[in-house]
């Protein structure tokens, strides 16, 4: 697999005149914040910019977002055109993604979790309130259980809206909290943990040619994902 040769390096999954998708390490965030730490936008920039003669630099259109701790499939834009197109195939809900996580607990084979949830734009917390609330927006996931050991859980994850923190919030809010989420979980001090939640599985048409873009990543070979691997 190619990398970025950035620091932090990141893993091209693939790459044409159009599209870049990368797997986007954890702790990393997906654009520049108030901490003015790493980010994917920059670093992508950075890699492009090292491959091309064009002056100016060259053009990278951030489409979607992951938060800062999960990592997993991003889909980059290398020009405006595509980054329109990928944007309307989002908002038109013709994006397929599909999220891995280990929980705490043992869910139900399978739901649908709906709740509404208000965000503290000040804290960067998002917490479950009332839906007469008319600051609060409508969160909707599904999720299959593939997998339980131990009392952790491995669960298979689609988004049917996109609210910021929604994984995080919902599982936890339902008693079943990701494996290493400081914020949302159940640990009270980090402790070095990455959190257990990835963007495992993309599916998209390509913006140019329409034919249909499958992407997925295996769990990383590693503690909690190892114990679900035998």
């Amino acid at each position: 697999m190619e990398h970025t040769e950035t620091d932090p390096d990141i893993p091209i999954v693939y790459e044409d005149r159009h599209l870049l998708i990368i797997d986007k390490p954890h702790n990393l965030l997906s654009q520049e914040d108030h901490t003015g730490d790493a980010d994917v936008l920059r670093l992508c920039k950075e890699y492009l910019n090292k491959q091309s003669s064009a002056s100016g630099g060259s053009y990278l259109g951030l489409v979607q977002r992951l938060d800062r701790p999960v990592g997993g499939l991003m889909v980059l834009a290398k020009d405006s055109a595509t980054a329109r197109s990928l944007s309307k195939q989002i908002s038109d809900r013709l994006v397929q993604k599909t999220y891995l996580a280990v929980v705490y607990g043992s869910p139900p084979a399978n739901g649908v979790l709906t709740h509404y949830l208000l965000k503290d734009q000040q804290k960067n917390v998002v917490e479950t309130a009332s839906e007469k609330n008319k600051n609060a927006k409508k969160a909707v996931l599904s999720f299959a259980k593939l997998l339980e050991v131990d009392h952790l859980s491995l669960l298979s994850i689609h988004l049917q809206t996109g609210r910021p923190h929604q994984i995080r919030v919902q599982l936890s809010e339902e008693g079943y909290p990701i494996w290493g989420d400081y914020k949302y979980g159940t640990q009270n001090k980090p402790d070095g943990r990455t959190i257990a939640l990835r963007a495992s599985e993309l599916i998209f048409k390509h913006p140019k040619t329409q034919k249909e873009m499958h992407f997925e990543l295996p769990p990383p070979e590693e503690h909690p994902w190892n114990r679900f691997s035998n």
